[in-house]
């Protein structure tokens, strides 16, 4: 039995996606629920005038919760901010560096700082833009906010802080009880509840001259090419061959047999780009809401279409595909694992020349899986910056949606393949997943 039919019959598997299903309808429900204060019209027209700027892409990450002003406005973004923030000063505080080596209770320790973090970034960014709020309007002139003062602040600070905590309670809770990853999943949803409305703006635009018709079928053969591509980049993989010594024990045999070691191209999955965003986002969402000239000047200068943010993007993706492979991948345990269990590469000697060789070819698809990554999120996005066309089509919305799905479909096939299952894929598991 294979495919959904076969998920189906697997009492735990169906109660795990079930839970993430569950976990995800709760998140959307959240979107459409608005924080107090805010005049609702008036910032629809906003951010229509706004759909493709910086706005449009936090709107985007958001699932369309920022448009509507709800207590989710501020997303994941806070959460993943602080991980990043966390993930850093493990790199130098030594105290850090400690605790993550001290196995699940470490772990946990690590996580409650996390928890933190996300808390007080809330709080500054909830700050920020209940003030930045009280001063703008619509493009027709009428305020965003009814009634502007010291009420307003807290009740929007506290209210997007909380949010933000729900929905990182919801995230860990579909990471540990659901199928998936459940804050790549969170950002998952959100993009793609927003694409029927960025398909309708699209026809939108066409019907009143702002998108030549010509470019859309343009458009979506792009569409379908960048998403051939990040499934094939996705699933691609460098396999270093493994040989086992024999092993005599009593009158038996054991082992002799060669196998392989699985480096993926793009180490990192989808970390870098929502990363990378989440720290481009973060500065220069406070800097649109202050209004003092120089502030104003660095936060044009980092909007999307401008040479600096491609740069700085660019630059933030390549870092955090390099750091990030680095927290997750370490050459030397399993150069050291392959020596206890008698495996060595051949022509390579065990133990440190191992190590070197598999931090040699784990540097190279780095560098091969960053210029990938670069090209996906950029490219598209110059595209997006020229032609108006919403963020939902971009290539870092692509990339997320579709490498989420194949993460998502590869957890669920393991626990299929685990129980004698085939796999939603007639001819087996999908490549990258043996």
């Amino acid at each position: 039995m294979s495919g959904l039919a076969g998920a189906a019959n697997i009492p735990e598997l169906r109660k795990r996606v079930m839970f993430t299903l569950f976990m995800l309808f709760v998140y959307r429900m959240g979107v459409q629920i608005p924080t107090p204060g805010i005049n609702g019209g008036a910032l629809q027209e906003f951010f229509a005038a706004n759909a493709s700027t910086l706005f449009g892409m936090f709107n985007m990450f958001s699932g369309g919760a920022l448009e509507n002003f709800s207590i989710f406005a501020l997303g994941i973004m806070p959460y993943i901010s602080a991980s990043i923030i966390i993930q850093l000063l493990t790199v130098v505080i030594p105290q850090l560096e400690a605790l993550s080596k001290e196995g699940e209770a470490g772990r946990r320790k690590i996580t409650q700082y996390t928890r933190y973090g996300t808390v007080a970034l809330s709080l500054i960014q909830g700050f920020f833009i209940a003030s930045g709020l009280e001063g703008m309007h619509s493009p027709s002139g009428s305020p965003i906010v009814l009634e502007a003062g010291l009420q307003f602040k807290l009740m929007t600070v506290l209210t997007l802080t909380s949010g933000t905590a729900f929905i990182m309670w919801l995230g860990e809770q579909m990471t540990e009880r659901g199928i998936g990853n459940g804050i790549s999943l969170i950002i998952f949803a959100g993009i793609v509840a927003r694409m029927p409305n960025a398909i309708g703006q699209t026809i939108e635009m066409v019907k009143t001259g702002a998108l030549p018709v010509i470019f859309v079928p343009v458009m979506l053969a792009a569409m379908i090419a960048i998403v051939g591509f990040i499934i094939f980049a996705e699933t691609a993989q460098r396999k270093i061959p493994i040989q086992y010594a024999k092993r005599v024990v009593g009158n038996r045999v054991y082992g002799g047999q060669a196998s392989h070691l699985p480096l993926k191209i793009n180490v990192s999955g989808v970390i870098p780009p929502i990363f990378a965003s989440s720290i481009m986002m973060f500065p220069a969402t406070i800097g649109s809401f202050i209004q003092i000239e120089w502030v104003q000047r660095v936060s044009a200068a980092l909007s999307p279409g401008t040479v600096y943010y491609y740069i700085l993007y660019t630059g933030m993706i390549v870092f955090f595909c390099f750091f990030y492979t680095a927290v997750t991948f370490k050459p030397d345990d399993v150069a050291e694992n392959l020596k206890k269990n008698g495996g060595f590469i051949p022509g390579i000697r065990p133990g440190k020349r191992t190590a070197e060789f598999i931090d040699k070819v784990l540097t190279r698809l780095t560098v091969v899986g960053a210029i990938y990554l670069s090209v996906i999120c950029v490219m598209p996005t110059i595209l997006i910056s020229k032609f108006n066309v919403p963020f939902y089509f971009g290539g870092t919305a692509l990339l997320i949606v579709v490498g989420v799905a194949i993460d998502t479909i590869g957890q669920i096939e393991s626990h299929m393949v685990m129980r004698n299952y085939d796999g939603f894929m007639k001819a087996g598991r999908i490549r990258g997943r043996r």
